[in-house]
């Protein structure tokens, strides 16, 4: 059980951590947006003066003016601190004309207030040792304590020296002290200070509480809620919750840009974590902007304080750049590297596709010629298959002529018919070489129907040959041996009994009678007819 309720609490504690990460992750991008239009903002501000500056004119009493000038040095305080000084010597020179005293004591403190957040720390001494606090009354005794306390507060800032500090701290406590016994023990001035003094002791969560308390009754986009911000950042930064100091840091700088409040500690203050927590980018982005209003408010003191602080981020930002710079062109390198390997890769991936290419074309021909002997294979088979079976035949045939012949000879040597032996063997055999061709004609034409078709697509039209009744001519026949494979002209000489000659003059008769190349006919010839498989 112990350990479940261990595991429980981390849980829910590393889930707040991811929460409050993601809300200020989505805080920060609002903010970099706000300061992308912080020229609205400042031009609004200007405007708002102008109007005020407008009025003077209209102004007929000094108290009225004393009391514009009041509005428009307010505008000043935090923007132009120049400007600032400027109406509150006006107002100065209005309460002497007037001999107000009130009025003389008000702009003096204003104006050690303004000398304070310009760095002009001895002359905003000077003002505090020229005015007797013990005879102010209480609302004035109240500013002059909240001022010194701010002056001591930039003056640590400012001599960022620890010999000094302790000074400046003891003093600086001794005024909030003193405040605190003139305030309203009710008041949000006073718990202000309270929460201040139980920081100081440790006393942290009491602190929050009241803070938070009077954090919630501020109004969102005043200067009221931006100080209250600032002042929750400090506290939950002493408290060790640096999540929210940071997400209350970047509410107050948002406020302040938006108020055009060029005395912008928030975003200082926000840079240099941001610079801790390693997101350089951000923190060189608002320190530039810091700085860039720093200039414009004019404060010596600030710019002192940024001073200290812009190298460092900027030394980090400018090496961070110069090592991305490294690494983009280390990439391009091995990018290139890349690209060439792979040009290589391709080149070879060509060549070999090249290869496989030709030894696919070259496989295809082999296939080719495979087929055509593998068709020849089967023509010769076929022919061998049905001339065998036909010579055969005749062979059978011839074989009993010539038993008959051989009886019939024996038979007149026995008898003594000598004359009409020799008659019979002086016969010419016509009759069976016309019965031989006859029979080679009707087999040739049955395994090759349309050869002689395809030989007169060979002839010049009007050389054309015709069949009479299905039978093959002395020239036709010499060809048709030839395509079923007996070229050698001796042996179609014994076949046809003619002379060698002869076969000659008949091929030479043929050939030029054909449309193709006398080289080229007999090729032509063997490629003749297809095969009849009845």
């Amino acid at each position: 059980m112990k350990y479940t309720l261990c595991f429980i609490t981390i849980l829910l504690g590393s889930l707040l951590d991811l929460h409050a990460n993601s809300e200020n992750d989505s805080l920060l991008k609002v903010l970099d947006k706000v300061i992308s239009e912080r020229l609205v903002y400042t031009e609004k501000k200007e405007a708002t003066i102008k109007e005020l500056k407008a009025k003077r004119k209209e102004q007929k009493t000094l108290d009225d003016m004393y009391r514009l000038n009041s509005e428009i040095l307010h505008q000043y305080e935090t923007f132009v601190c120049d400007s600032a000084e400027q109406y509150i010597n006006e107002n100065i020179e209005i309460a002497k004309k007037l001999g107000n005293e009130t009025y003389l004591l008000e702009g003096k403190l204003q104006l050690a207030f303004v000398y304070s957040l310009s760095g002009l720390f001895v002359q905003a001494n000077d003002i505090f040792k020229s005015i007797k606090c013990d005879t102010l009354p209480d609302y004035l005794k109240a500013l002059y304590c909240w001022n010194h306390i701010r002056y001591y507060e930039n003056l640590i800032k400012y001599t960022d020296d620890a010999r000094f500090s302790s000074e400046y701290i003891v003093q600086k406590e001794a005024y909030r002290d003193t405040v605190m016994t003139i305030l309203y023990d009710q008041s949000d001035e006073y718990y202000k200070e309270k929460a201040v003094k139980l920081q100081d002791e440790g006393k942290f969560p009491e602190a929050l509480e009241i803070l938070v308390k009077i954090y919630n009754k501020q109004e969102p986009e005043t200067h009221g809620y931006a100080m209250m911000s600032m002042g929750l950042s400090r506290a939950y930064k002493l408290s060790g919750n640096l999540d929210l100091e940071e997400k209350y840091l970047i509410l107050a700088a948002m406020t302040d840009i938006k108020l055009a409040v060029k005395e912008n500690e928030a975003l200082l203050t926000l840079a240099v974590n941001l610079y801790h927590k390693g997101d350089v980018d951000r923190a060189y982005n608002y320190i530039k902007v810091a700085l860039s209003d720093a200039i414009f408010y004019n404060s010596r003191f600030k710019n002192t304080v940024i001073a200290r602080i812009h190298p460092i981020i900027e030394s980090t930002y400018l090496y961070r750049l110069e090592k991305q710079k490294q690494n983009l062109r280390f990439y391009i390198l091995l990018t290139s590297l890349l690209v060439v390997a792979l040009a290589i890769a391709l080149y070879f991936t060509y060549k070999q596709t090249k290869i496989v290419s030709r030894a696919k074309k070259n496989l295809k021909c082999m296939n080719e010629e495979l087929v055509a002997l593998n068709k020849n294979l089967d023509e010769a088979n076929l022919i061998k298959e049905r001339y065998v079976g036909y010579f055969m035949n005749q062979c059978a045939v011839y074989i009993n002529k010539l038993d008959e012949y051989r009886k019939n000879v024996n038979r007149k040597i026995k008898t003594g018919q000598v004359d009409d032996l020799y008659k019979s063997s002086s016969r010419p055999f016509e009759k069976e070489l016309e019965g031989l061709y006859t029979n080679f004609d009707k087999a040739f034409l049955k395994l090759y129907p349309n050869f002689v078709e395809e030989f007169n697509s060979l002839l010049k039209p009007e050389e054309h040959y015709r069949l009479e009744k299905d039978q093959l001519n002395t020239e036709l026949r010499i060809f048709a041996l030839i395509r079923m494979g007996i070229t050698d002209v001796g042996q179609i000489a014994v076949f046809l009994h003619y002379s060698v000659q002869t076969i000659y003059n008949y091929k030479s008769k043929v050939k030029r009678m054909s449309t193709l190349d006398s080289n080229l006919f007999e090729e032509e010839v063997k490629k003749l007819g297809s095969l009849s498989q009845k």
